[in-house]
C-alpha cells in the first residue's frame, strides 16, 4: 500500500469513554504508517452523533475506514453512509438495522450487568428545558466495563467517564452502512456492557468478518489492542484501492 491509497483510520468511541480509550490501537496503526484520526464522540444522540462523525469524514481527502465501540458502532452505522467510507469495524459494537434502536436491539438478549449499574443525571438544554444522561456507577465500573485492565487503569477510567444522552438508547439508526458497504467485527466474549450475543447478533446481520477475542471485557480496544489493530489492519488492506 502507498500512502496515496491507504484508507485513513477514524475511530469513534462509545458511551463512557474518551478518544483516549484507542490509544494503543493507534500506537499499533501508526508503527504501520497508517493514517489514524481520533475525534471526540459528542454523545448526545446518534442522529447529531453520526452527522458529526460523518462530516470528519467528509473532511478527509482519500477513502476513510471507520471504526467504531460499542454505542460507536450505532454510529458508525449511519456516518458510514458518507460516500468515502469504505469500510466498516464494529468493536465490542451494537450494529443496528435501519430504523431500529440501540433499546430495540439489545431487548432481544438477556440484559448485561451494564443495566443495573447505570447512574441517571441532567443535563441543561438551550432552551432552558433539561435532558437525562447515564454513567456506570464507578465501584462497578472495573467489572461492567473492563474487567482485564489492571485496575489501577480502571480506577482512572472510572472518574474519567463521559455521559451518554438518554435519548441515544431510543432513537433509531436513519440508516444502515454495512447494508451497502463491507465489515469487519471484534467480538469481546466477556463482554459485561453490551452482551456478546448481541455483538454475533448484529456482526451475522451485517454479514461482517468477525473475530471473536476470548476473555476480552467490553474496554477491549484498551486490554487487547494488538488484537483489535489487527481487524483495523485488515480492513484497511481490503480497502485499499
Amino acid at each position: 500500500m502507498t500512502e496515496s491509497t491507504t484508507p485513513t483510520v477514524v475511530l469513534v468511541h462509545g458511551a463512557f469513554a474518551d478518544a483516549a480509550s484507542w490509544s494503543g490501537v493507534i500506537a499499533e496503526l501508526q508503527r504501520d504508517g497508517v493514517p489514524v484520526v481520533a475525534p471526540p464522540n459528542p454523545l448526545r444522540g446518534l442522529a447529531s452523533d453520526a452527522a458529526y462523525v460523518a462530516s470528519v469524514a467528509a473532511q478527509i481527502d482519500g477513502p476513510v475506514v471507520l471504526a467504531g465501540h460499542s454505542y460507536g458502532g450505532a454510529i458508525i452505522t449511519v456516518a458510514g453512509a458518507a460516500d468515502n467510507v469504505v469500510g466498516l469495524v464494529y468493536v465490542a459494537a451494537y450494529v443496528p438495522d435501519e430504523g431500529e434502536s440501540l433499546g430495540e436491539l439489545q431487548g432481544r438478549f438477556p440484559e448485561p450487568p451494564l443495566g443495573a449499574s447505570l447512574r441517571q443525571a441532567s443535563y441543561p438544554l438551550a432552551d432552558g428545558g433539561a435532558a437525562v444522561e447515564f454513567t456506570i456507577a464507578a465501584d462497578a465500573f472495573p467489572q461492567v466495563f473492563a474487567a482485564d485492565v489492571p485496575a489501577e487503569v480502571t480506577r482512572v477510567l472510572a472518574v474519567a467517564q463521559r455521559p451518554l444522552a438518554a435519548g441515544a438508547f431510543t432513537e433509531g439508526a436513519a440508516t444502515a452502512a454495512w447494508r451497502a458497504k463491507p465489515s469487519w467485527a471484534v467480538i469481546a466474549d466477556a463482554d459485561q456492557a453490551i452482551n456478546p450475543d448481541v455483538q454475533r447478533f448484529g456482526a451475522e446481520r451485517a454479514g461482517a468478518t468477525a473475530v471473536e477475542v476470548a476473555g476480552a471485557s467490553h474496554a477491549v480496544a484498551v486490554s487487547r489492542p494488538k488484537e483489535v489493530a489487527d481487524v483495523i489492519r485488515a480492513a484497511v488492506r481490503a480497502s485499499a484501492s
